[in-house]
This record gives C-alpha cells, sequence and structure tokens, in this order.
C-alpha cells in the first residue's frame, strides 16, 4: 500500500491482517505538517494505531502496515492521527477491537480450564456425587420437603434459575458451537456440563449454608455471602468485585440488552411485527413481574419455565421423529468428531480437535453457568433446612440446560445436515426446524427463542437485585427496579455492541472470585455433604 507521495507502507514483520484494507491515504507535508490517515477496513478488524521511538523515527503499524515518519513529524502526527479517529468514529472501533481482544482473553482457555478444573477437583472430592445422587436430585425438584426458612420453595428456586440460565444461547450458541468446532463440540459440551453439576452443587449448598437475612426480612445469598462470611473479612474485596461484575451484566449485557434486542429482533424477522410494539409489550411484562421482587418473578418462571421447556423438548423429539434413521450415525459422529478432526464439507472449513474442544466447553460453560456464580444468587433464598439438598436440587438445573436441551439442540442439527450448510446462529437452527415442520417450523422457532429470552431477563433482574443489596442495602433495591425496567424500554432502539462485549467481559470475571472461594471452601462443601448424607441414612432406619 502506498501514501500520495508513493512511499511504501510495509507489513510488519508476522503481521495478520483480518480483512481488507481498501482506500487507505496518507495527507500532509515532509515540511511537519499535520498528518491524517483515514483507512477503510471490511471485515471484523479494525485499524489501530501502536508505535515506538527510535532515534531517527517513529513506526506507526496500523492493521498490520507499518508506517515510518521522521522523528520531528511525529508528535503532531500521532497526535492528529488520534483526534482524526475520535472525530470520525474510528475511536470507538478501535475501543471495540480492544474490548474483543480482553474478552478472548477473559473467556481464552485459563479461565475455561480453570472452571472445567475445579468442576473435576469436587468431582474427585464429592466422590462422582452427579452421578451416584442424580436419581434423588431429579426426585427431590417435586418432593424436596421446603421445611426450612426461605423466600420460595426448592422447585421455583430452580426454575428461576433456569429462567436466567436457559437462553437464547441453547438455540443459538450451540448452532455456533457446532458450526466453529463440528459435531464433536457437542460430546465436549457434555463433559462440561458433567463436570459442571458438580461445581453447581457446591456453589448452591454454600448459598444456603452462608446465607443472610435482609432488613426486609428476605433471603440474601450467593458468592458475595460465602466469599465474606466464608473465607472471612479480609476477602471481601473480593466479594465486592462479584457484586459490581454481577450489577454490570444484569443492567448492560444478559439481562437486558442482549435479550430484548433477540426478541424484537425475531419478532420483526418471523412475524412482522415493529419494533416499537414489541418493546412496549416486553417493557410492560418486565415492570409488572419485577416490581413485585422474587415471589413474583418465582411465581411466573414455575410457570413459564416449565412450559417453554416443555414445548422445545416436543418441538426437537417431532424432528428427530422425522430423521429417526440418522441418529445413530449423528451419534456415531459426535463421539468420533470429538477425538478426531472433522473434514470440510459444503459450508462447513473444517475443525481440529482442538476446535471442537475448546467450542464445546466454552459453550457447556456459557449455558449452564456452572462456577461463574449466577444461580447460587436464588438457590439460596430456597425453603430448606439442608444445604446439601438445595444443592442436588440446584445441581438438577445444569443436566437439564445442557444435557437435554443443548443435546437436543445439537442433535436436531446435524441430523438435519444444516450443520453443513452456510447458514450460521439462529439462521441454522430456524433451517432445521423448517425441515421438520415446513408450515410452522419459524413460528415455533420464534416462541421457543421470545420465551428463552423473557425468562433470561427475570433471572438476571434478580441477580442484579441482590448484588445491589449487598453492596447499597435494602433502600437501593427499588431505585435499581427502575432503571432496569427503563434499560429494557431503552433495549430495542439501542446497538450499544461496545457494551455487550464489556458485559460478556465481567460475566467471565464474575467467576473468579466465585473459583477461588469453591477451591478454598471445598471442605465445607465436603462436611456438609456427609452430614445430610447422614441424615438420609438415620431417616431410612426410622
Amino acid at each position: 500500500m502506498d501514501d500520495v507521495y508513493g512511499r511504501r507502507l510495509i507489513p510488519t514483520e508476522g503481521a495478520k491482517l483480518s480483512g481488507a484494507v481498501t482506500g487507505g491515504t496518507v495527507y500532509g507535508h515532509n515540511s511537519g505538517e499535520s498528518l491524517k490517515w483515514a483507512p477503510k477496513v471490511h471485515g471484523w478488524q479494525h485499524p489501530y494505531l501502536s508505535g515506538q521511538w527510535t532515534e531517527t523515527n517513529c513506526v506507526m503499524t496500523v492493521s498490520g502496515y507499518r508506517y515510518s515518519l521522521t522523528s520531528d513529524q511525529s508528535i503532531l502526527q500521532i497526535l492528529w492521527f488520534f483526534i482524526y479517529l475520535a472525530i470520525n468514529g474510528e475511536g470507538v472501533l478501535i475501543m471495540l477491537e480492544l474490548l474483543n481482544q480482553i474478552d478472548s482473553f477473559v473467556w481464552g482457555p485459563p479461565l475455561l480450564i480453570l472452571l472445567v478444573g475445579t468442576g473435576i477437583w469436587l468431582t474427585i472430592r464429592l466422590k462422582l456425587l452427579q452421578v451416584i445422587r442424580l436419581g434423588d436430585a431429579l426426585k427431590l425438584i417435586f418432593s424436596a420437603k421446603n421445611d426450612g426458612s426461605g423466600d420460595v420453595n426448592s422447585f421455583k428456586a430452580l426454575c428461576t434459575a433456569l429462567a436466567a440460565t436457559v437462553g437464547t444461547g441453547n438455540i443459538v450458541g450451540v448452532a455456533t458451537a457446532v458450526k466453529a468446532g463440528g459435531p464433536g463440540a457437542i460430546f465436549w459440551m457434555w463433559m462440561a456440563a458433567f463436570f459442571g453439576m458438580a461445581t453447581k452443587y457446591a456453589e448452591c449448598l454454600l448459598a444456603v449454608k452462608f446465607r443472610t437475612v435482609d432488613a426486609n426480612g428476605a433471603i440474601s445469598g450467593g458468592p458475595m455471602y460465602y466469599i465474606e462470611n466464608g473465607l472471612g473479612k479480609k476477602f471481601k474485596p473480593l466479594a465486592v468485585l462479584f457484586a459490581v461484575f454481577g450489577i454490570l451484566c444484569a443492567y448492560f449485557g444478559i439481562g437486558t440488552f442482549a435479550q430484548v434486542n433477540s426478541i424484537v429482533e425475531i419478532t420483526r424477522i418471523s412475524a412482522g411485527i415493529p419494533t416499537i410494539y414489541t418493546g412496549i409489550v416486553l417493557t410492560v411484562l418486565v415492570a409488572v413481574v419485577t416490581i413485585g421482587g422474587l415471589k413474583s418473578i418465582a411465581h411466573v418462571a414455575g410457570k413459564v419455565v416449565p412450559l417453554m421447556a416443555l414445548l422445545y423438548f416436543v418441538t426437537t423429539v417431532g424432528i428427530l421423529i422425522t430423521f429417526a434413521d440418522k441418529i445413530p450415525g449423528a451419534v456415531a459422529l459426535i463421539i468420533e468428531s470429538a477425538f478426531n478432526p472433522t473434514a470440510a464439507s459444503g459450508g462447513f472449513l473444517g475443525a481440529t480437535v482442538m476446535m471442537a474442544m475448546r467450542n464445546g466447553v466454552a459453550r457447556g460453560v456459557f449455558s449452564n453457568e456452572s462456577g461463574l456464580g449466577s444461580a447460587p444468587i436464588v438457590a439460596a433464598a430456597a425453603k430448606t433446612k439442608w444445604p446439601a439438598e438445595q444443592g442436588l436440587v440446584s445441581m438438577t438445573g445444569t443436566f437439564i440446560d445442557t444435557i437435554i436441551i443443548c443435546t437436543l439442540t445439537g442433535l436436531t442439527l446435524v441430523v438435519t445436515g444444516v450443520w453443513q450448510g452456510e447458514l450460521n446462529g439462529a439462521a441454522m437452527t430456524e433451517q432445521a426446524f423448517v425441515m421438520g415442520f415446513p408450515a410452522f417450523g419459524s413460528i415455533l422457532l420464534m416462541i421457543g427463542l421470545v420465551l428463552f429470552a423473557f425468562t433470561t431477563i427475570l433471572g438476571w433482574n434478580y441477580y442484579g437485585e441482590r448484588c445491589v443489596e449487598y453492596l447499597m442495602g435494602v433502600k437501593a433495591i427499588l431505585p435499581y427496579r427502575l432503571i432496569f425496567i427503563a434499560l429494557i424500554a431503552c433495549g430495542p432502539f439501542l446497538k450499544l455492541e461496545e457494551i455487550w462485549v464489556l458485559a460478556d467481559i465481567v460475566n467471565g470475571l464474575m467467576a473468579i472470585p466465585n473459583l477461588i472461594a469453591l477451591l478454598a471452601l471445598t471442605g465445607v462443601v465436603v462436611s456438609e455433604t456427609k452430614k445430610y448424607q447422614q441424615h438420609l441414612r438415620e431417616q431410612q432406619k426410622q
């Protein structure tokens, strides 16, 4: 690439260029007048400036291209370059790229290994509890005695947690993982969920163990409380960090804009409903439910979550019945692709074993949120006097979310063959639904997405509320709810990608203080588990 004077812009050694750089033009003079560089970039990566001083020049690197300037020109030129970026909106693009890089780092191998590694450690310490006690846990969903202190029964606590956990990621995210990592990603998603069940058990047990009562008489619990009360007051900064990250996620990411935009987009595309109408109805519904607090949210979740899970189960099973002859081959392909590279075919570009593993583990963690510390916040409010009992009930949330719902989505994508096509995300899943139900597949998917997204909003509203109460007391709860509703109202009309990426970052950062506490309090988890098992043995003798 040359500037207007014919001087060459040379790629830096080892530089990788994403997207095509076109229309790059340099304006200025050797006399030291200000220089501005106006590149246009097509693709996801955007230009940014970095530089280093030498005795004679300053080297600018923009999207992998280097431009050398004499030292007497560098200060004015670089200053003008940044001013130009800010005025023309390029500064926002630089910020977005920086946030995306941070997001990739936060959700990179170290955190995923820590999350899965914690699950493996707890599985060992708890002696495969998620296998041995799964049957008992599923029975407790409907038969727990609910004879302890708390705000809601165990079933409603589980439904509220599932409301926040089962979201658009179960439909869109699985498709993205399979597209990037091949069918083998589904197997690694199972592995993440298997060990995640032990993690979910431990964090929800601790939530009940260390819960407190706020000034209004409502139960407060979650990672911020078992960090401070379990590890000691000197660890309170970790608890505060978790609460801050939780509020940011509830306000600006998972709990509001991402879900709201999913709802308005799918209703506009599938049913032709104008954005403003969807926005008004959604805001009113959220306001009516959330102003009433946890009991109102849990009441709605207790009815909507089973309904939406049943609807999605019947729909996907109907598709699998239609393609029943392909199910054995699909399962074999999932297992084979988990340990062998998947060749390119059609619109699928191929995937290595590492790609399948990374995408599957990441999808599993994103989907069930085991280790992130969100579900324990509502688990603490369950009516039970045995922390381990609620731990077992909450553990089934990971089983339902990933082992059942995500698996149904993944199998549907594989048996229909849409994973080999050109589409990705929601469009891929929609194609699979249409192949199973040509007349109304799109409408069924729309209903599923709307319900999943709506309940996620309700669940995260409560998570954020408890984090606010921890930091500022009960007086801040009503202002928090009003701001939350206002953000829901604004959500359909905002496209703030930077905020979404930031929320994704803080969502990942929530896991760090939580995992530190889980590892440090493993002994408490094991002790409480033994107490509960001893209680069960004594009951059987009576």
